[in-house]
């Protein structure tokens, strides 16, 4: 699992490569939360799965666990690019409820 980020106009950007899963949820937790500390006055929080090859049950709790986060700073999450296999997922988890697809 690799994470890049860029802020552009005030919108933060994050690309998420590989897979989300059990592993990789654990192990880039800390990295993704620090970096959304470090912008807690965005506009805007935008996770771009156009690389992302799997997703499980706990990576959708990795995104919702980051959607509260910036929840409690007032910052709007979204999702973009995801692959067809991820869309899936998403779609039948109802999380474009609460993180809309752009």
């Amino acid at each position: 699992m690799e994470i890049k980020f860029k802020n552009v106009s005030g919108k933060l950007y994050v690309y998420l490569y590989g897979e989300l899963d059990e592993y990789t949820s654990r192990s880039i937790r800390g990295l993704l939360d620090n970096l959304l500390d470090q912008y807690p006055h965005s506009k805007a929080v935008v996770f771009n799965l156009a690389n992302l090859s799997f997703m499980d049950s706990t990576g959708l709790g990795f995104l919702i666990g980051r959607y509260k986060k910036l929840k409690n700073y007032g910052v709007p999450a979204y999702i973009e690019s995801p692959t067809y296999d991820i869309e899936k997922v998403l779609d039948l988890s109802g999380i474009y409820q609460i993180m809309p697809k752009i």
